[in-house]
C-alpha cells in the first residue's frame, strides 16, 4: 500500500485527487492539508511514501514547502500539482529537488501511474513540459544550471508576479483577443485560459475587465 498525503488549499480538490488516487487499491491517502504551514506540520508528525502538494498555497508555497523539506530529507518523495505549465515553475520545482510534476487535468491513469513511478524512485512530469528542458536537468544531476535560475528568478519576482505565460496571455487579452482564440493560438483548453486569466486578475487585483485593462494601460503592464 502506497501512503499518499495531500495539500492543496480547496477542500473540493482534495476531495476528487482523493477520490481518485483511492480508487487504486494499491494506494492510501493518510492525511490532507489545506496551506503550506500545515503541509510542514503534519510531515514532522506522519512522513507518507508521497507528499502531493499545489505550487500555489497559503502562508507558504507548494515551492517552499519543497525547498524546507528536501534540505532536511532529500530522499521524501514529492509530486507537484499545478495548473501551471510555464517552464519556470518546471524549472523552479526541479530546483528545489520535485520527483514529479503534474497538471490539474491530468487523467486518472497518468495521475495513479505517476504516484507509483515516483514511489519507486522514479521521476515523473506530465503535460506541456520542454522535454528538453527535464532532460537537461536529469542528465546533470544538479538542482539547476546558472543560466537556468537567471531565467527563471526574473520571470516570477516582477510584474504582480506574472509567469511568462500569464503576460503572454495579458497582452493577448489586452489586444481583444478572446479566450477561445488564445487557447486555439496556444493549443491550450479554453478551461487553462479561463484558469490563467482568473490568476491574472487575481494577481492584479482587478475585479473585470475595464479594471485590468484600465490597470495596463496605467501601468504599461504589456
Amino acid at each position: 500500500m502506497i501512503k499518499v498525503a495531500l495539500a492543496d488549499d480547496h477542500e473540493i480538490v482534495r476531495y476528487g485527487i482523493k477520490m481518485v488516487l483511492e480508487d487504486d487499491p494499491e494506494i492510501e491517502v493518510i492525511w490532507e492539508a489545506s496551506d503550506g504551514q500545515e503541509t510542514l506540520d503534519k510531515m514532522a508528525e506522519e512522513s507518507p511514501d508521497v507528499l502531493v502538494v499545489d505550487i500555489r498555497m497559503p502562508l507558504l508555497t507548494g515551492l517552499e514547502v519543497t525547498q524546507k523539506l528536501k534540505q532536511a530529507d532529500p530522499k521524501v518523495k514529492i509530486v507537484m500539482l499545478t495548473m501551471h505549465d510555464d517552464s519556470e515553475y518546471v524549472l523552479k520545482s526541479m530546483q528545489f529537488g520535485a520527483d514529479g510534476y503534474l497538471l490539474k487535468d491530468t487523467n486518472k491513469t497518468e495521475f495513479n501511474k505517476a504516484v507509483k513511478l515516483v514511489n519507486n524512485g522514479q521521476k515523473y512530469f506530465s503535460g506541456d513540459i520542454s522535454t528538453t528542458i527535464v532532460n537537461s536537468f536529469l542528465n546533470t544531476g544538479s538542482p539547476m544550471s546558472q543560466t537556468a535560475e537567471t531565467t527563471v528568478a526574473p520571470m516570477i519576482a516582477q510584474d504582480y508576479g506574472l509567469t511568462k505565460r500569464e503576460k503572454q496571455i495579458l497582452k493577448l487579452i489586452y489586444d481583444g483577443v478572446s479566450n477561445k482564440e488564445i487557447a486555439e493560438q496556444l493549443d491550450k483548453s479554453i478551461r487553462t485560459i479561463e484558469t490563467h486569466r482568473f490568476n491574472i486578475m487575481k494577481k492584479l487585483e482587478v475585479n473585470n475587465i475595464t479594471e485590468l485593462l484600465k490597470k495596463v494601460d496605467k501601468e504599461k503592464l504589456t
